[in-house]
């Protein structure tokens, strides 16, 4: 293996799967390099109420091997998990049941106790979002909870090898919705090590200056830079005159558009790109690098199989039920199933 991050989620799976414990070292050394990191995207977006408790409870009872989730600072300084830096319209009631109008408050501005107002147990009927998760189950009476209790419902579960893929969700474009990078930065850190899961959990963001205060006053936790190349969304900046604000004062010039080198002249341990973006010669290149590849975010079986092909070492999905099969058609270890209730 190439990489520290790869080894450990190697290590994690021969912990969790009793069948291979049995083997020979030769074997069982084979099967921890085939460990394939399965990811459930804000819990299972496309099964349950996004970045909830009920979506974790049901990714750990599907079985996945790592939480994959997004956060934001209160007004009072909780870490809470929601991906948005404001409340979102298409999954926001009130106290009332109403929906939201438009984008509602921000995080930041407003305490622990007033975001446990709003609902977020349903998509808003006739969105174009909720066109798109047509499968999800409405969990009414569900709130935006602090990143502390999806902790409490990982160890209520029993799962004490599940994995914690950590967004920082900021903007550098929107510096007041969110906490400086530094501040957010601290926050994460805080939680995870006030839990004990330093081993388990990894920091990610687009924003790759909270990678950079992260990787420096927690070098033992692992940092994932997120990419995209498309369209208004590009946070590399291929082509563009003026570097990209994203990118935590790199340059992609500087490194001949790569990446891959970018990344890893990030320090992250993990690169993690839009599915779209990747290449096999891409694979190679990060791989090349010491970096791990876990792409974001796969949902149809297809490209799932062939991204699997393609050799990254895990897979973010808001299906990790589709993905399982998938796995499991190609004779790949799946993480065992926790069943628990949020």
């Amino acid at each position: 293996m190439q990489t520290g991050t790869r080894i450990i989620l190697g290590v994690l799976a021969l912990a969790a799967a009793p069948t291979i414990m049995g083997r020979d070292s030769g074997e069982a050394a084979l099967a921890a390099e085939k460990t394939f990191d399965l990811q459930g995207h804000r819990g299972t977006r496309g099964l349950r109420p996004e970045n909830t408790l009920p979506a974790f409870a049901h990714a750990l009872t599907l079985g996945v091997s790592t939480l994959e989730l997004d956060t934001a600072v209160t007004k009072d300084g909780v870490v809470v998990v929601t991906h948005d830096s404001a409340l979102n319209p298409d999954i926001t009631r009130d106290a009332s049941g109403r929906f939201l109008d438009a984008t509602g408050p921000t995080m930041l501005s407003l305490t622990f106790a007033e975001i446990q107002k709003y609902d977020v147990g349903r998509l808003k009927p006739g969105t174009a979002y909720a066109k798109r998760f047509a499968d999800q189950v409405a969990v009414d009476g569900t709130h935006i909870p602090k990143l502390s209790d999806v902790f409490a419902l990982a160890r209520r579960s029993g799962n004490t090898a599940v994995r914690f893929n950590i967004e920082t969700k900021l903007d550098p474009r929107l510096k007041d919705a969110t906490p400086p990078a530094e501040a957010f930065a601290v926050a994460v850190v805080k939680e995870i090590r006030a839990a004990g899961l330093e081993k388990r959990a990894t920091i990610q963001s687009f924003d790759w200056s909270t990678l950079m205060v992260a990787k420096k006053i927690a070098p033992e936790i692992a940092t994932v830079c997120l990419t995209t190349q498309q369209g208004a969304d590009d946070n590399i900046g291929v082509g563009r005159a003026q570097k990209s604000a994203w990118l935590g004062g790199l340059d992609i010039r500087d490194f001949g558009g790569s990446v891959p080198k970018a990344v890893k002249a990030a320090k992250a341990d993990v690169w993690s790109p839009n599915y779209v973006d990747l290449s096999p010669a891409l694979v190679a290149e990060a791989h090349g690098l010491g970096l791990s590849v876990i792409p974001w975010t796969a949902n149809d079986p297809v490209d799932m199989a062939r991204l699997v092909d393609m050799g990254v070492d895990g897979l973010i999905s808001d299906r990790p039920d589709l993905l399982r099969d998938v796995l499991a058609k190609k004779g790949r270890a799946l993480p065992p199933a926790f069943p628990v209730k949020p």
